[in-house]
Formats: structure tokens, C-alpha cells, sequence
């Protein structure tokens, strides 16, 4: 991110010194990691959910067959129990009767078709729950399918002042976290509330078939268990909340240690590191130990409440049975009725948790989907198919934000194949102008041309397809080192790319390497040096061949000696391209055709190297400056 961009947005909180390199200026532990979040709150609950259901109604028939498909299951489970109760009863007046001395046989046909019905029963209920399963496998993973692809579509549209005031984990959580999340409970929470909602009221239903007195029992147990819930989990939000909260402090910490453990070492910080990670630890297992403590008693509590239901069941059954009111095998069902009853509803109640974070997830995403995106190209916008390269900024004012002046009245013209440096202090809008030139924001007033073409009459592809980029902080992909040069331009041959890389005095280095060009780069291109990252961005660069070059100091990566070949081959680059250099060691732009130099977003002086020099002002103090520094530096050596 530019420096320009860093002062534009709100100050963050500082770093107190001697705690490491904590991310975003915040000391070790200092903030929530991405794991172990509480589970959030939706905002709009009825809106979410809406939008929610829009993205599920084009797979309205198939939830048609995955609600067919557990209805069925479910009700042939429930069906189950009432058929086995038959066999148990049977077997119960035959062993009645055998205590009695009468003679009696077990009628093995009878218990042989129940129990070849009950396999049949419980073989087709898995079939059913295995289409729903399947069915809705496909829904959720479409869902999220769809979900994604606009995810994605939409960051492509996003202006860059959005990725400018998020980082990067915030969007990544966004497009992977919560998408997951979403997709696995659409896959599994959905079936189970249909599941469980249906097996509450079949379950009833089938008591109530058998007896209404001990259904009656049974659903008087149900409001003991609501409020025993309800009051153990007010008391257990407060420790997890403090536990996530606890978690996401530790997982902070680790990160930041590992990822800046080359600074923690050097500073000599391991000790407090060490001792931070321990006061965290110990916070984390004081609050885990409650949450778990307070929340592991609601268990036994409901046990107890349903055991109690269980025993007084079994009284009042057992005397129902000697009263020849109910079959044995009635009161066996009945058993099974009940945990059919009191399972799902506490099912039901997980699910719940599961879906409010589903929705809360959704929200994020959606969040995303409804940010304002970059103004889309005019109907009649244009490409310049032979560009020229002549750049012109015409009573350009920019801010970025609107209290904050940057750019005001900015006037420019630059002659095709031009070498125009860019200097001045950090914050003047040096790395702005170039973004305003390529369109990654709007002007608020003004106009730019490029060949007297309005920049907001031509498409961006075509805009941004007129330039080649090599900027200060190296960016490669993870891939081999052909293709990261090859990014330049798409159909380039292995030839090019060789000749590309030669002009940049990559070649050398790249034929050193195992596998030359197959090498294949880790994701942060770490088994390369930080210089050699540079040489293969000027490479891509060079093959690109672009209309107009924008340099953001190239060679401040590399060494002196390598400075000075990728100084000529740039040289010989720039011929006949005009050339936008933002420079810093003002050394690297002493033959630069016109040096600009900007200040609060304004260009206070013009000229070469030596016009500037001989006029003695703002850039003679910033050259003399610099080089002041470094005679000072070599003296004191």
C-alpha cells in the first residue's frame, strides 16, 4: 500500500515500543485471531434470511425431494417401535404363561415376519435418509457454488479503496470461512431440523396412540428442561464469550510470534514473548475450565429430569400393564417414543445456534455483495488500438477522503516517450498520481487523457493493458518461474521469456537453479532472494512491452552492482515508451528527461536533474540531503 494511502486512513492505535512486531501496530495478543470467534448476532435477521433463501430457490425441487426423502424416513423409524412393540408382546404372553404352568409356545412365524418387516422398515428408512443426504449434499454445494463465483465476481468489481481499508485476512475469512461455514450447515443442519421437527411430532402422535396419561407425563417433564437450559446457559454465555475471547488472543499471539519470530530473536524478546504467552494461557484455561464446568452440568441435570420422567413412566406403565389397560410391548415402544421425543428437541435447539451462525455468516457475504463497486464502463467506452503514450492531467482534484485535501487543481502534460521521475516526501501523492492514471480511483473533478482520449471513455482492461508495472514490494505467484514471467504476456513463447529475462540479468541466476526455469516458487516465493524476486518482475515487465511504464523504485531491492545493469537495461526499456519513474534515491533519476517534484499532492518544481540542482530549491534539499547522509555515514565508518 502506498504511503500516500497509509495517511489517508484513520490512525490506528501505536506500538508501545519493545512488545515486537505486532500486525496492524497492535502489541503481541493485542487483538482477536481469526479463530474461535462467539458466535455473532445477525443484524437482519428477516432480510438475511431472504436473501438466503433467493440463492436456494433455484433448488427448490431438489429440497422438495430431500423434505419428501426425510419425512419418509423418519416416519417409517417412527413406524418401527409400534412393530417391535407386537413381537415384545408376544413373547411377554407366552413367557406369562409359561410362569404359570400353562403350556405355551413361542410362535416363531409371527416374531419372523415382524422382524423381516422391521428390516425392511429400517433398510427403506435408510434408503430415503440416504437421498436426503445425497440430495441435499448437491444443494449446499451448489449453493455455496453460486455464492462463491459472485464472491469473487464482485471483489473483481470492487474499487481498490475497499481492499485499501481491509486487510487481507478480514476478505479471505469472508470468500472461505464463512462460505464453509454456510455450506456445511446447509448440508447438515437443514436435514436434521426437517428430521427432528418431523420425529417430535410423529413421536407424539404415536404416544399418544399407545396412552394419552403417559404422553401427558412425558410432555410435563419438557418445561423443567426449558428452564434449567435457559438458566445454565445464561450462565455459561458469559464464560465462553470470555473463553473465545481468550482463544482469539492466543491465536493472535502464536501468530504474530511465528510470523515475525526473526525480530522477537533479534530484539531479544523471547522472554517476554514467553511470559505473555503463559498470562494468556493461564486466562484461557481459568475461563475454559468454567465455561466447560458450567455448561457440563446441564447434561446431567437433563438426565436426571428425563430420568425422572423414565421412572415415573415405567410406575404408572407397569400398573397400566397389570391393569390390562396397555400391552407390554406398548410400554417398550413407549421407551423408545420418548427418546424419538426428547432427543430431537434438544436437536433442535443446537440447530438453532447452528443456523443463527449460518445466517450470521451470510450476512458477512453479503455485506460484500452490497458494497458500491467501481463505476462500470461507459456503453460506448473505446480502446486506442496504436497507442502514442502522450499522458495529460488537466485541473485534477483528488481527495481521499473528503476532508482531507491531497491533490488540488494537479495540471501535467507528458510528451510521448517521455521519462518523467517522480520524487518528494512520503505522503505528497506521488504513488497517487499513477493510480489515478491507471484508474484505480475516480477524480473528483478534471480530466485525464491518454492520446486525448478521456481515460473514462476507454474500457479498463484497455486502459490498464497500456501499461507495465514493476513496483517497490515484489509480488510472484506460486508457480515456476516461466509462468510468473509469462504473466506478462499471455501467448509469450519459451524464447521471449528467455530473451526477457536476459534483458533484465535474470537469466544467469534462473539457468543457476535445480530447474532453471521449471523452478516452482512457494507461495511467498521465500526459496528465492528478495532481489531475485525484483529481477523476474522487471523480466515480466520487459516481455509485457508496454505503450507506457510506470516505475515504483524497481531497483530498490537489489544490489549495487546489479542496480547498475538493471539501470541500463531499463534505459534501453524506456526507448521510445513514455515513462513514469517514482524514485526515492534520487541518485537512480539524474538522467530522467523532466523530474517532477510533488508536495501535499501538489507539483512545486519542474525541470532536469541539474535545473533543479542549480535553482536551489525543494529537490536540491532533498538530493543534498541524501547524499549529506550518506558521506556522514561513510565517515563515521
Amino acid at each position: 500500500m502506498s504511503e500516500e494511502r497509509k495517511e489517508a486512513r484513520p490512525a490506528g492505535p501505536t506500538q508501545p515500543a519493545g512488545l515486537g512486531p505486532g500486525r496492524g501496530g497492535r502489541p503481541f495478543g493485542g487483538g482477536h485471531g481469526g479463530f474461535g470467534r462467539p458466535v455473532e448476532k445477525v443484524k437482519d435477521f428477516r432480510g438475511t434470511l431472504k436473501r438466503l433463501i433467493r440463492y436456494l430457490q433455484p433448488m427448490f425441487p431438489r429440497l422438495l425431494i430431500v423434505l419428501l426423502a426425510t419425512i419418509a424416513s423418519t416416519v417409517l423409524s417412527i413406524i418401527s417401535p409400534k412393530i417391535m412393540g407386537k413381537a415384545v408382546t408376544s413373547l411377554g404372553q407366552t413367557f406369562g404363561m409359561r410362569l404359570m404352568g400353562l403350556p405355551a409356545h413361542v410362535d416363531f412365524d409371527y416374531i419372523g415376519k415382524i422382524a423381516l418387516w422391521l428390516v425392511a422398515l429400517y433398510a427403506t428408512s435408510a434408503l430415503f435418509n440416504y437421498i436426503a443426504q445425497y440430495v441435499m449434499a448437491g444443494v449446499a454445494q451448489k449453493t455455496v457454488f453460486a455464492m462463491r463465483r459472485d464472491m469473487n465476481d464482485k471483489l473483481a468489481r470492487l474499487p481498490l479503496k475497499y481492499f485499501d481499508g481491509r486487510t487481507h485476512g478480514e476478505i479471505m475469512s469472508r470468500m472461505t470461512n464463512d462460505i464453509d461455514n454456510i455450506s456445511s450447515s446447509l448440508q447438515q443442519s437443514l436435514g436434521q431440523l426437517i428430521s427432528s421437527a418431523v420425529g417430535v411430532v410423529g413421536a407424539i402422535v404415536m404416544m399418544l396412540t399407545i396412552s394419552g396419561w403417559l404422553t401427558l407425563i412425558c410432555i410435563l417433564t419438557l418445561p423443567l428442561s426449558f428452564f434449567v437450559t435457559a438458566l445454565i446457559a445464561r450462565f455459561s454465555q458469559r464464560n465462553f464469550a470470555a473463553q473465545q475471547k481468550e482463544l482469539g488472543e492466543l491465536n493472535g499471539l502464536v501468530e504474530e510470534m511465528f510470523t515475525g519470530h526473526k525480530i522477537v530473536k533479534a530484539f531479544g524478546h523471547e522472554q517476554k514473548a514467553i511470559y505473555e504467552f503463559r498470562q494468556i494461557n493461564q486466562r484461557l484455561y481459568e475461563a475454559g475450565w468454567r465455561a466447560q464446568f458450567v455448561s457440563g452440568i446441564i447434561f446431567p441435570l437433563m438426565n436426571f429430569i428425563n430420568n425422572t420422567g423414565y421412572v415415573l413412566i415405567c410406575v404408572v406403565g407397569g400398573i397400566m400393564v397389570t391393569q390390562r389397560r396397555i400391552q407390554l410391548g406398548d410400554i417398550t415402544a413407549f421407551f423408545q417414543y420418548q427418546r424419538m421425543f426428547t432427543m430431537p428437541i434438544a436437536q433442535m435447539a443446537n440447530i438453532v445456534n447452528v443456523l443463527q451462525s449460518t445466517l450470521a455468516s451470510a450476512e458477512r457475504v453479503f455485506e460484500v455483495l452490497n458494497e458500491p463497486e467501481e463505476e462500470p464502463d461507459r456503453v460506448d467506452a473505446k480502446i486506442i488500438p496504436s497507442p502514442r503514450g502522450e499522458v495529460r492531467f488537466q485541473d485534477v482534484t483528488f481527495r481521499y477522503k473528503e476532508d482531507m485535501p491531497l491533490i488540488e487543481h494537479l495540471n501535467l502534460e507528458v510528451k510521448p516517450g517521455q521519462t518523467i521521475a517522480i520524487v518528494g516526501p512520503t505522503g505528497a501523492g506521488k504513488t497517487t498520481l499513477v493510480n489515478l492514471l491507471m484508474r484505480f480511483y475516480e477524480i473528483r473533478s478534471g480530466r485525464i487523457t491518454i492520446d486525448g482520449v478521456d481515460i473514462r471513455d476507454l474500457t479498463r482492461e484497455g486502459l490498464r493493458s497500456l501499461f507495465g508495472m514493476v513496483l517497490q514490494d515484489a509480488w510472484l505467484f506460486s508457480g515456476t518461474i516461466r509462468d510468473n514471467i509469462a504473466y506478462g504476456r499471455e501467448g509469450a513463447t519459451h524464447e521471449e521469456i528467455v530473451r526477457a529475462a536476459k534483458a533484465a540479468h535474470a537469466d544467469h541466476f534462473i539457468r543457476a537453479l535445480p530447474n532453471g526455469y521449471d523452478t516452482v516458487l512457494n507461495d511467498e516465493a521465500s526459496n528465492i532472494s528478495q532481489g531475485e524476486k525484483q529481477l523476474l518482475t522487471i523480466a515480466r515487465a520487459i516481455l509485457a512491452d508496454p505503450a507506457i511504464l510506470i516505475l515504483d523504485e524497481a531497483t530498490s531491492s537489489v544490489d549495487t552492482r546489479t542496480e547498475v545493469h538493471i539501470q541500463k537495461a531499463m534505459t534501453e526499456l524506456m526507448k521510445g515508451r513514455t515513462s513514469f519513474v517514482i524514485a526515492h534515491r534520487l541518485s537512480t533519476i539524474r538522467n530522467a528527461e523532466k523530474i517532477l517534484v510533488m508536495n501535499n499532492g501538489r507539483i512545486i518544481e519542474t525541470g532536469t536533474h541539474e535545473e533543479l540542482l542549480a535553482r536551489g530549491g525543494f529537490y536540491a534539499d532533498l538530493y543534498n540531503s541524501q547524499f549529506a547522509g550518506a558521506y556522514l555515514d561513510e565517515k563515521a565508518v
